[in-house]
């Protein structure tokens, strides 16, 4: 395979994290208020007279609860909500890899009321493996923000014979078949990644597709399936716990949570070591002004220690960029994972 395509640099080692009024009284009463409210009007962003937004805004997360998309986009959303004065309402509607979800975003009216979290599933690795995906990620969106990339990781359950990764490479090469994997969906950024792993380290683990994270994860743990390819935020817990153990992870170094556990570049593997990332959009044609409010309240929710605190807690990194930042980091994934499809030959089949 030749991994030069694939070695392309990662979005987030570019500079796209930020280190974030009858009579003469009332004449002149009238006369003082309309001058205020014009000057207020010409130092304020254009959203700022709009009123948007004048009731709750939905944020849909295309996956079921407990995985990695729905914990980040809950601790934003608590804190997103005060900063645009309306409440931020969390749905999930899973299906498909998310992609039931993006489409519920796609087909949304362009008004900033419903919006969506956006994933490399949703918008490159499931759109590069499914061609009936009924959305274009590159054209059926407006990109608002990207919240934080997130590190991903190979976790088995206790009960399997290697705990470390020579001895975890070892065990498939010797049982082609023998042994599955979950993940949060078929076509998701954990199956095309452990795709992209099987084609490199020749060997051949069974897919296992869960409709979102929080169940596959419940089935590895239950040692019903025995090991994931996860976000990290969602597995650590259950590392940390003992009741699953990291083998390798898809991070830019070491992670500080995980100190011993080996990266995909320190194992030989660096084409796999890419990251996931949980970003807020909307439909296509979305008004700048909606952008910008959402954006701003977006930064304003990210630069809170408490939101910074527990989303870098899960082991994910902040970003916090601009949507034009955004919408460039979408177009890079779904051409890498475009690419992973086509030179594997990989099929919803």
């Amino acid at each position: 395979m030749d991994r030069a395509w694939i070695e392309c640099a990662s979005p987030y080692t570019a500079a796209s994290i930020p280190s974030p009024t009858g009579d003469r009284t009332a004449m002149q009463r009238r006369t003082f208020l309309a001058s205020s409210l014009a000057l207020t009007g010409a130092a304020a962003p254009a959203w700022a007279q709009s009123g948007y937004p004048t009731r709750q805004v939905r944020l849909v997360v295309p996956f079921a609860p407990g995985g990695t998309t729905d914990i980040v986009a809950r601790i934003v959303a608590e804190r997103l909500g005060p900063g645009l004065g309306q409440p931020v309402i969390v749905e999930n509607k899973a299906g498909g890899g998310g992609i039931l979800g993006a489409t519920d975003t796609a087909r949304s009216a362009p008004d900033g009321y419903s919006l969506g979290v956006a994933t490399v599933s949703t918008v490159a690795a499931n759109p590069a493996i499914n061609p009936k995906t009924p959305y274009n990620p590159l054209t059926d969106f407006t990109p608002i923000i990207n919240l934080a990339a997130t590190p991903n990781v190979i976790a088995v359950h206790p009960s399997f014979p290697a705990k470390d990764f020579k001895t975890f490479l070892d065990v498939l090469r010797k049982n082609p078949g023998k042994y599955s994997f979950s993940s949060s969906g078929t076509g998701g950024i954990g199956h095309l990644q452990m795709e992209l792993f099987k084609s490199l380290s020749h060997t051949y683990v069974l897919h296992i597709p869960y409709r979102g994270a929080g169940p596959a994860l419940n089935d590895t743990v239950a040692g019903q399936v025995p090991m994931i390819f996860d976000n990290l935020p969602s597995a650590l817990p259950f590392i940390k716990a003992g009741r699953l153990v990291a083998i390798v992870v898809a991070a830019p170094e070491r992670l500080a949570v995980l100190p011993d556990v080996p990266t995909f570049k320190e194992v030989g593997y660096e084409p796999v070591n890419r990251m996931a990332f949980y970003g807020i959009f909307g439909p296509k044609g979305l008004p700048k002004e909606v952008v910008d409010k959402v954006g701003a309240a977006a930064k304003v929710a990210l630069a809170d220690p408490n939101v910074k605190k527990r989303i870098e807690d899960t082991g994910s990194l902040i970003v916090g960029n601009t949507p034009e930042q955004f919408g460039q980091q979408i177009a890079a994934e779904f051409e890498v994972y475009k690419k992973v499809v086509q030179t594997q030959h990989l099929t919803l089949e």
